[in-house]
């Protein structure tokens, strides 16, 4: 009976009173179709052994499953043979039930699942063998997982099995929805458990359309869209509409126009009207014009003006209609005819005792693109109107220039004719050629000659002169240009200064006095007192112990001092659009989510390379804020050896941390793939762009606490830049690489002994890690301490053990090592001293040249020699530093002791048979150790 007392049918055995049971019971041959990795899941009822009376060595609770896999059913006829099957699992019931349980009729049913697989064949059997158990097996479902159908991004999926390989993703590229096309290719990655992953790229909506549950529809009348994209079909723009579906632009009204340039979505327009209230007036040297703007722009902001003139002298003398004719060429306009932004004109050198008809247009961007009339004003003019318009012809003849100078320039000129009557003086008009203007400069004299002052240096001036006499102002003579001296760059200088100078004092005169008046009126001491408020709440959120409020530095601020962590993000870290961010590939997975390869495409600014960090859904707020707490750390610096923030995503899911994307990887691995590669400068110039990364973090106050090898990135320039501004992520990865002390884990082999003990983080221990940096550099990723246990790391650094140089590592970047190793902090260099010592070393190469020898100087004193373990075969040497495979080259060699190997050198190592570079650096790092640890043996009197 089933939960529901109803009946159903079983497979039951329960030979339990018989030892050595083997009993089977087989399935039909099932085809896998498209499975890859099949699941059977059991459902079954056993019963307990203690509840059966006398089957004590007899009685199971157990059963096992197999699988036989083939292309085809077997005949009926082929005899059974276990032999055949392979074993998936034994099965173990969670609940068992006893006799008491049969009476009150309680079925304790138990459900198993198992993983049967890989399944290459066209078909497989399933078996189930007892081996004395009570036990009812009620269904056995076999299934297999699939990623289903889906729609992601306006792309469609089909149904996707996963790979043999349950951690490998199977890529899947999409198909746009009918009426998108593709942006970026779009793809979805199929996990094993039947779940899409990381959804990259995808599809927009073509023109027309407007994305609506998953699909793109088109527009409906009267709205439109111009542009492909994912955004809703817009209303049409005022004075324009749309009639049919899918409209891709609203077309205008009547009367009503776009611009070529304008887009499709702004507002259809129409020309401006006529310019209001055009008035003249003129005096004896100029005609101005000025108009009002017109009642109605049309909609639009870029009214322009052009100005039409016509001179109407004559009169026909058969109609009697005044003629007119366009104005004479040498009518000068003041700052033009056409074009014009502003509401008024100068018009100078027209004719006297002559009539004018000035047309004053208005337009604007669609003037002439519909059939609508110009817009005009109107205005006449008679230039004898003024009471002082020249008359007669002009009396001044050719005008020279006698001399110039830098601020001035002397004319004199002659009379052309003898003059109706004596000349009372001269008017000099003169104005600047590349700037004409409609106000210009003027003087009177009564000689004919002038010196014009107050000019500009290297400037061209256009000179006009006229006469008056008794009866008034003749006509102006001719344009004449001459120019000023040049100007001395040295006068220049001088006045340059002088000009700053003087704008120094007056500013700091300003200053004195502005003070004194805050100190009267007392808000000065208000103004001081705030603002030492404002200071004591800033230091408040200063990291302890690091802050340097007075050293003129940006000083680190500790995101944990915020009450709401959020405001550090806010703070310190820009948001960015979800929409720049395309990603193109996965390259990993951290602790928090994946890891993408992508672009950041902000509008205006060029395409850049990005990592993108995100965080997996379904997190706890918890896992948010230390996400995002590395951002918000990451966000205060600045610095080209300190991975660079671009920004984060906190607003939309899923919540992303941008950062610049480097090529190479991290350092370590770099190295190792590398080996042997680069030279001792190029080595060098990676430290150098570390510890200028280092300087600067310690200068802001800032301790990393895990400065290594794997935590610097580098570029596809070999520039290495400080990141990873977290622990939790790195130590989770190698469980070896941490020691648990108070407060949290800790990467012993790059930890500073105070750390290790005392947890006392400074950027002193920041040192020691660079040091363990150095070398790692040194030895192309070598593993710090080889294969010691942390343990033996941290008692042989307390015993003085430091790490012997590399391989082919200069003596002086070694001793350097050495002086980031001092068990005292306080005798460790500061990184600003690295960073100079470095420098004089690349400045001077030959520095690098002296290796480190072979043989090692020894100490002066087995005291100052700590103890290692002593190994007593070549074997039980070379397992300790995973080299076992070389054995037998050192045993054909004749090197059986611990003695033999301690000469060795690098090319006694070649020399049998081990090439890799990698494996001779390790190898004689281990015997260059093995020489102090046997001198110390035989300097305190003992036989090896």
């Amino acid at each position: 009976m089933d939960e529901q007392n109803r009946p159903i049918h079983t497979f039951q055995v329960c030979h339990v009173m018989e030892p050595n049971q083997n009993n089977w019971l087989r399935s039909g041959w099932i085809q896998r179709q498209a499975a890859q990795r099949v699941y059977v899941e059991l459902r079954f009822t056993l019963r307990d052994c203690n509840s059966i009376p006398w089957v004590s060595g007899t009685c199971k609770e157990t059963f096992n499953l197999f699988y036989l896999q083939t292309d085809e059913s077997l005949p009926a006829a082929t005899r059974f043979r276990p032999t055949d099957y392979a074993k998936v699992d034994t099965i173990a019931a969670d609940e068992s039930f006893t006799q008491t349980d049969l009476g009150d009729r309680v079925l304790r049913l138990n459900t198993e699942v198992r993983e049967v697989g890989p399944v290459t064949h066209k078909g497989f059997y399933l078996a189930f063998q007892d081996v004395g158990a009570c036990i009812a097996l009620v269904s056995v479902k076999v299934f297999y997982k699939r990623c289903p159908a889906t729609l992601r991004n306006l792309a469609s999926f089909p149904d996707t099995v996963p790979h043999m390989d349950s951690s490998s993703l199977v890529e899947v590229r999409g198909a746009c929805v009918e009426n998108a096309e593709e942006r970026d290719t779009p793809k979805l990655y199929c996990g094993a458990d039947g779940d899409w992953l990381v959804p990259l790229g995808g599809c927009f909506c073509s023109i027309g359309h407007e994305e609506m549950d998953g699909h793109c529809r088109a527009c409906r009348p009267g709205f439109f869209s111009a542009y492909a994209g994912n955004k809703k079909c817009s209303k049409c723009p005022p004075h324009s509409s749309s009639h049919d579906q899918a409209a891709t632009i609203c077309h205008c009204d009547k009367g009503f126009y776009r611009a070529i340039k304008d887009s499709s979505t702004m507002s259809c327009t129409r020309p401006p009207s006529a310019p209001r209230n055009l008035v003249s007036l003129i005096n004896d040297t100029a005609l101005f014009l000025q108009w009002m703007p017109p009642s109605d722009t049309g909609g639009r902001k870029d009214i322009t003006y052009n100005i039409l003139c016509q001179r109407c002298d004559g009169i026909d003398g058969d109609s009697g209609v005044i003629q007119c004719e366009p104005c004479e060429p040498d009518l000068r306009f003041i700052p033009r005819p056409l074009g014009l932004t502003g509401t008024s004109v100068a018009i100078i050198d027209f004719a006297t005792h002559a009539n004018y008809t000035f047309h004053v247009e208005a337009v604007n961007g669609v003037s002439g693109l519909g059939v609508a009339a110009r817009s005009l004003a109107n205005v006449s003019v008679t230039t004898h109107q003024a009471g002082e318009l020249p008359s007669g012809p002009a009396l001044v003849g050719v005008v020279r220039k006698d001399w110039a100078s830098q601020n001035s320039i002397a004319l004199s000129w002659s009379q052309v004719e003898q003059a109706p009557s004596d000349i009372v003086d001269y008017e000099v008009k003169y104005y600047e050629k590349e700037q004409e203007q409609l106000s210009y400069s003027s003087t009177r004299t009564k000689a004919p000659s002038v010196v014009v002052t107050g000019l500009r240096p290297s400037t061209v001036y256009v000179f006009h002169v006229r006469a008056r006499t008794a009866a008034g102002y003749t006509a102006y003579s001719p344009n004449f240009e001459f120019a000023t001296a040049v100007e001395d760059p040295d006068i220049a200088d001088q006045g340059q200064v002088l000009v700053v100078v003087t704008a120094s004092v007056g500013g700091f005169s300003l200053l004195v006095i502005l003070t004194l008046f805050l100190l009267i009126t007392g808000r000065c001491q208000g103004y001081i007192k705030a603002r030492m408020k404002s200071e004591e709440k800033r230091r408040t959120r200063f990291h302890s112990g690091h802050a340097l409020p007075f050293s003129g530095i940006k000083t680190y601020v500790d995101p944990d001092t915020y009450e709401d962590p959020t405001q550090a993000v806010e703070e310190f870290a820009k948001e960015i659009d979800p929409s720049y961010i395309c990603i193109e590939r996965v390259i990993g997975a951290g602790e928090f989510g994946e890891v993408c390869s992508g672009r950041l495409r902000i509008p205006g600014r060029m395409d850049i390379a990005v990592a993108i960090k995100t965080l997996k859904g379904g997190y706890m707020d918890q896992q948010r804020r230390e996400f995002l707490r590395e951002a918000s750390i990451m966000g205060q610096f600045n610095n080209p050896n300190i991975i660079r923030l671009d920004g984060v995503v906190t607003r939309s899911r899923p919540v992303m941390i941008v950062v610049e994307y480097m090529e190479n990887g991290a350092l370590d691995s770099f190295l190792r793939t590398r080996d042997g590669q680069f030279t001792v400068l190029q080595l060098v110039g990676m430290m150098r762009g570390i510890a200028v990364g280092m300087t600067y973090l310690s200068e802001m106050g800032y301790v990393h606490r895990d400065l290594a090898a794997r935590n610097i990135l580098v570029d596809e320039n070999l520039v290495c830049k400080v990141s990873d501004f977290g622990m939790s992520r790195i130590l989770k990865d190698d469980s070896e690489a941490a020691y648990t002390a108070t407060g949290g884990k800790i990467p012993i082999r790059w930890t500073a002994p105070e750390a290790i003990a005392y947890g006392k983080f400074s950027s002193a221990s920041d040192v020691w890690s660079y040091g363990i940096v150095m070398w790692e550099v040194m030895s192309y990723g070598e593993r710090p301490y080889w294969e010691m246990s942390n343990q033996d790391v941290i008692l042989s650094i307390e015993e003085g053990y430091r790490l012997p140089a590399p391989m082919g590592c200069p003596v002086t970047l070694h001793q350097l090592m050495l002086h980031c190793w001092q068990k005292e902090s306080g005798q460790r260099p500061h990184f600003n001293s690295v960073l100079s010592f470095l420098d004089k070393l690349i400045i001077n190469p030959s520095s690098l040249l002296t290796l480190v020898n072979d043989v090692q100087s020894f100490p002066d004193s087995p005291e100052d020699m700590p103890d290692y373990p002593l190994f007593i075969s070549i074997g039980d040497w070379l397992d300790s530093i995973k080299m076992s495979q070389y054995k037998n080259n050192f045993l054909a060699a004749g090197y059986t002791t611990l003695d033999s190997i301690s000469t060795m050198s690098i090319d006694d190592i070649r020399r049998i048979g081990i090439c890799l570079i990698g494996h001779q650096r390790r190898i004689i790092s281990s015997i260059q150790s093995l020489r102090l640890q046997l001198h110390h043996i035989q300097q305190s009197g003992f036989q090896v």
